[in-house]
């Protein structure tokens, strides 16, 4: 077995944790988030931070959240209050990416409710005016796109008046630069799917592109790390790439760490790479050493 067959064997084969409470963030039954509570040293008394996870899979809905829930899990036992999240992928063709727009309507809803759902429930622990967003692959790109949302005009459904009260963004393989990811085919045509894409519309292709691409939305003045294997083939360096650059275009500071591997490692808590990611996570949220 290749290494990138194997990376993603290991993660797709660890037995789903399950959370300690699930709660809805709206009316539709994939508007729901699993809460893990946080592992609490002795005589460690502040909350934890409050980290939003998306989960990827390309937008398509055979993948749901269950195959990050180790991943949810081990970010708990770092001392983490995590809530993840699930929303809407494909429909009822499961080869079919996304769904325009509820999808974005999703991220949307689930980043403006679920700090304060988390306060309503009395989590143990939490801090939820400590929010760190993070994603994998098509999570990826969700949390870039949330950070941006100010960005969009104003007469957009998702438009934010000023930026989302974060403590930063940390995006693991991300579908960061949905123009680039487009040209290089990543994930078999998703993004054309998550958009819409009609043949010969591409008037409307270049609109809704303008809408939801993180990297055509920058700079957005919120912290932003992106986490990137080496050897992605799933989500090529050439897309972090891409939007990394774009950010230094518009004036925006982004940390970009390479690792060894490829796609799968940001979530496999067997891995030094997860590792890596908790410790961002920490040093965003404010609560690791510095560097």
């Amino acid at each position: 077995m290749g290494g990138a067959a194997a990376e993603e064997t290991s993660v797709l084969g660890l037995a789903p944790v399950a959370p300690d409470r699930t709660a809805a963030y709206g009316e539709h039954p994939d508007q729901v988030a699993d809460f893990y509570l946080p592992s609490r040293p002795r005589g460690v008394v502040r909350p934890a931070p409050l980290v939003l996870l998306f989960h990827g899979g390309a937008w398509r809905a055979p993948y749901d959240r269950r195959h990050v829930s180790p991943f949810a899990a081990f970010l708990a036992g770092r001392g983490f209050a995590v809530a993840s999240v699930e929303y809407r992928r494909g429909g009822a063709d499961p080869a079919r990416a996304g769904r325009w727009p509820e999808t974005f309507d999703d991220i949307a809803a689930a980043v403006d409710t679920l700090p304060g759902l988390a306060r309503e429930l009395g989590l143990p622990g939490a801090d939820p005016d400590r929010v760190v967003l993070t994603g994998h692959s098509a999570g990826g790109h969700a949390v870039l796109w949330a950070a941006a949302r100010h960005r969009l005009p104003s007469g957009t459904p998702w438009h934010l008046p000023s930026p989302s009260p974060l403590r930063g963004v940390v995006a693991l393989a991300p579908i960061a630069d949905l123009a680039t990811a487009r040209a290089l085919d990543v994930c078999s045509g998703a993004v054309g799917e998550l958009l819409g894409e009609v043949r010969g519309d591409g008037d409307e292709l270049t609109a809704r592109l303008a809408l939801a691409d993180p990297a055509a939305l920058l700079p957005t003045a919120i912290p932003t790390t992106i986490v990137q294997g080496g050897t992605d083939i799933d989500v090529p360096p050439a897309v972090a790439d891409a939007f990394a650059a774009a950010a230094t275009r518009a004036g925006q500071d982004v940390r970009l760490i390479r690792t060894e591997g490829g796609h799968f490692p940001p979530i496999d808590p067997t891995t030094p790479v997860a590792h890596t990611v908790a410790d961002e996570i920490a040093h965003v949220a404010g609560t690791g050493p510095a560097r």
